[in-house]
């Protein structure tokens, strides 16, 4: 079992990463594999909706991380997405990098769980996890919670080791992921599959 964590800063190491990475400790130790995947600090180009994803199954644009990210995704069981609080809302980085990555590829996201992370140095946090939690919700990925909301605080990294409870939660979240990533591998072994997409109905409001 492997959960691959994105970190949508510009920071590498930063207060996003410092909250990723207790999450990645508590997994390890759960028995998880992990891998902290870092967008890097170029800028992200924002989905066109030119449709070719849906043939190439990658994104058209090859100037970034974006097909990278995709291709270790196909061999990952869980996500977690983490992102600093920009204006309340998260980075506009990362909101590129998941329209992209999960327009046309998202089959290689469904039925995995997937959790979100905010960090700020005040306030926005919520609002940035309910953003991020989008993206789990239209690829019918479990969402994984924990004894909070999926946030922490502080400017920098050493100011995130100072919230006790922000990291309680992150761990928290860290133990709710890999329970139900076992429960997953315990039920596929049983015989038990994922549910089949009923597909074909699409309503546009103004015809």
């Amino acid at each position: 079992m492997k959960v691959l964590l994105l970190n949508g800063s510009p920071h590498e190491a930063g207060s996003t990463h410092a909250a990723l990475n207790e999450i990645a400790a508590t997994l390890e130790n759960e028995g998880v594999s992990t891998e902290l995947f870092w967008i890097g600090n170029k800028p992200v180009r924002d989905c066109v909706d030119c449709g070719a994803c849906r043939k190439l199954h990658a994104c058209v644009f090859q100037d970034d991380r974006v097909n990278e990210f995709l291709a270790k995704s196909k061999g990952t069981d869980g996500f977690v997405f983490g992102t600093p609080v920009y204006f309340s809302h998260p980075t506009g980085s990362i909101q590129s990098f998941l329209d992209r990555a999960m327009y046309g590829c998202r089959d290689l996201f469904m039925h995995k769980p997937g959790a979100a992370v905010a960090v700020a140095r005040r306030a926005g946090n919520v609002a940035s996890v309910d953003v991020l939690n989008k993206y789990f919700t239209i690829a019918q990925m479990p969402v994984v919670s924990s004894t909070y909301w999926g946030v922490a605080f502080g400017e920098h990294a050493e100011d995130v080791a100072q919230d006790l409870e922000g990291l309680q939660t992150m761990r928290n979240l860290a133990r709710n992921m890999a329970w139900l990533l076992k429960c997953i591998e315990a039920g596929r072994a049983q015989g038990v599959l994922a549910p089949e997409r009923e597909r074909g109905a699409v309503t546009n409001f103004i015809r």
